[in-house]
């Protein structure tokens, strides 16, 4: 008996703590919901309040006309050796009631506290532990009673709503149903039964009840009843005489009360062959036995949930992040960890295993060649255009052969328009990598919980890439200048071994052969000179095509990639403790959800350790 004492005990106590983190719904079935129990499921007036008070050998229920129970209460009670009887209740956990009328009171105050004064009802149960020589370890729910109408002050839908609620009970596969009916009704019209026969139409979780018979019609019994004729179960019949209200209203001792229904029981000729059947006290003995019996079989598959449940709680742990240590170390080590983390997934991003890298190459792929197409070359190299800088460059003497300063100038001219698309490469680069690093600091699991690292890692990054900006601009640039410092000499020199007849032709090409010969000349001196030009900065345009993206992703990429973070580091290698835990400061609302997680752990851990040596021991 010691031991199944222990296991009932056990679940009342992990019960209760399950209530207290709340663990007691949501999606799948908590720990709470598989843990065994008993509902007390009857309708108004059917006498459960006083079947509960027969169990407990206390008067401590509210009581009156038309919903009393408006809220569960799940009522948990204690063996214990010796002492004297007290009652606590979770809600306040460090108060101990050792007057009863005190704990019917406190219910009262409880329930107008979340329904106020109306005939509202409310799911929040109300959690009360009876510590006591006089019962047996047991949980027992005691729900609103069923009704059929709704009365003044009650909304309309209270019919639906209790029996829902009632429902939300006594659905769960590991809910054993106490069913209450009133012996002076028939039971073809029995709420408590017709509810149950609904979810158990098989009756292995249902306890049939029969109350008040006592106050059935002369001549009449109800034996077929309570022997299993008139509706069979799998459990047996418990009848029950309650006090009767003279009783009540003279405050009759509960343990009196118990030898008076035995004693009625005893010397009933109808019911005297089912005494030792009958009565509050069997019915609680009986329904702990079950409850032990339905605990034992329950066992492995309350393991199994508890072990599953305890891999998801580490797992969104490890989600979210485990606690940090205090100590400057502690918190350094976290931050470069972090810093590690989204590293990691920026690099990820550029090199093609996260979406985003490609875009880089669409720069060198078609934003670059596009722009270098939209170039103003043409009216730049135009005869007139030509003729005009050729000429500002002779000054006041013309030139003799070749005008080398001219084509200087036509080249400069033409290559200082190739700054404007290397540096809006440079740019869109740029914006491309600052995208990286705003999704790959959303990608990174770890930083969420610490918005101001977040923060600091942005600015940082950004910070960087400016600067790897700066330089690449500067690269490209360069690399213009680089061309318009020193001409391919090779290139000119191939031009002049060109034909004389070559060059003829090409020159009948040009049109206006009708103008004199000194303006003909002149106009294809200009455009071959145009047309050189022209030449040679295509040959340009090619080099810088490919030389302008090696020396973006050189100073942009190639930097971002190895040392995008190395500047940080340097920063806050240098910070004090204060300032370490000031960027580890998270979300509140991260830290109290990882809070809760950590308690659930524990309650979890430390129910499969109880269940285990209170079970197979």
């Amino acid at each position: 008996m010691a031991r199944m004492e222990s296991l009932i005990g056990l679940v009342n106590k992990i019960q209760r703590a399950c209530t207290v983190l709340g663990d007691h719904g949501g999606e799948g079935m908590s720990l709470w919901e598989a843990l065994p129990s008993v509902a007390v499921v009857g309708g108004q007036s059917s006498g459960k309040s006083s079947v509960l008070e027969s169990v407990v050998g206390r008067d401590f229920l509210p009581r009156g006309s038309g919903i009393v129970t408006r809220r569960p209460l799940v009522l948990q009670l204690h063996k214990v050796e010796g002492g004297s009887e007290y009652a606590e209740f979770l809600h306040a956990p460090k108060k101990r009631f050792s007057d009863f009328a005190a704990v019917r009171q406190e219910i009262s105050d409880e329930t107008d506290r979340v329904t106020g004064k109306s005939k509202q009802i409310s799911n929040h149960p109300i959690q009360l532990s009876i510590y006591s020589p006089h019962v047996v370890n047991l949980t027992l729910i005691d729900l609103p009673g069923l009704t059929k109408v709704a009365v003044e002050g009650q909304p309309d839908t209270i019919v639906q709503d209790i029996e829902q609620m009632v429902r939300s009970y006594v659905e769960k596969p590991n809910c054993i149903i106490l069913a209450i009916s009133p012996a002076n009704q028939d039971i073809a019209t029995s709420d408590a039964i017709k509810l149950a026969r609904e979810v158990d139409p098989s009756g292995e979780r249902t306890f049939g009840v029969l109350t008040k018979l006592d106050l059935m019609d002369k001549g009449t019994t109800a034996v077929d009843v309570l022997e299993g004729r008139s509706y069979r179960l799998q459990h047996p019949w418990v009848g029950i005489v309650n006090r009767s209200q003279a009783d009540i209203n003279r405050n009759v001792d509960m343990i009196a009360a118990r030898r008076k229904e035995q004693e009625y029981f005893e010397s009933s000729p109808d019911y005297g062959h089912l005494a030792h059947k009958m009565g509050s006290e069997y019915l609680a003995k009986i329904l702990s036995q079950h409850l032990e019996i339905v605990i034992r079989q329950r066992i492995p598959s309350i393991i199994a949930l508890i072990n599953k449940t305890i891999d998801e709680l580490n797992a969104e742990l490890d989600r979210i992040g485990r606690p940090i240590g205090s100590d400057g170390g502690a918190q350094l080590y976290t931050i470069l960890d972090m810093c590690r983390a989204f590293d990691r997934v920026f690099r990820d991003h550029l090199d093609g295993g996260r979406a985003g890298g490609h875009k880089i190459y669409g720069v060198f792929d078609h934003q670059l060649p596009a722009a270098l197409k939209k170039l103003p070359l043409d009216r730049h190299l135009s005869a007139s255009n030509v003729k005009k800088v050729v000429s500002e460059a002779d000054g006041y003497q013309p030139h003799l052969i070749a005008p080398e300063q001219g084509y200087r100038r036509l080249i400069d001219g033409s290559l200082g328009y190739f700054k404007g698309p290397g540096e809006a490469c440079v740019d869109a680069v740029h914006m491309v990598l600052k995208e990286l690093v705003r999704k790959s600091l959303m990608e990174t699991q770890e930083l969420k919980r610490f918005p101001t690292l977040q923060s600091d890692i942005a600015a940082a990054s950004n910070e960087a890439l400016e600067r790897f900006r700066d330089e690449s601009r500067k690269t490209v640039i360069r690399l213009v200048d680089q061309e318009s410092s020193y001409l391919t000499v090779e290139f000119f020199r191939k031009l002049q071994n060109e034909p004389e007849k070559t060059q003829e032709k090409n020159a009948d090409k040009i049109p206006n052969q009708n103008a004199p010969n000194s303006e003909r000349y002149t106009d294809v001196h200009f455009r071959r000179i145009g047309s050189n030009v022209s030449g040679y900065i295509n040959m340009v345009c090619e080099t810088l095509r490919s030389s302008i993206p090696k020396a973006v992703v050189y100073c942009q990429v190639r930097e971002a990639r190895r040392s995008l973070l190395n500047h940080f580091y340097a920063q806050i290698g240098r910070k004090e403790k204060e300032q370490l835990g000031k960027m580890l400061d998270e979300d509140p609302s991260l830290m109290e959800k990882r809070e809760t997680l950590a308690k659930r752990l524990q309650l979890y851990k430390s129910a499969r350790d109880d269940i285990d040596a209170v079970a197979w021991k």
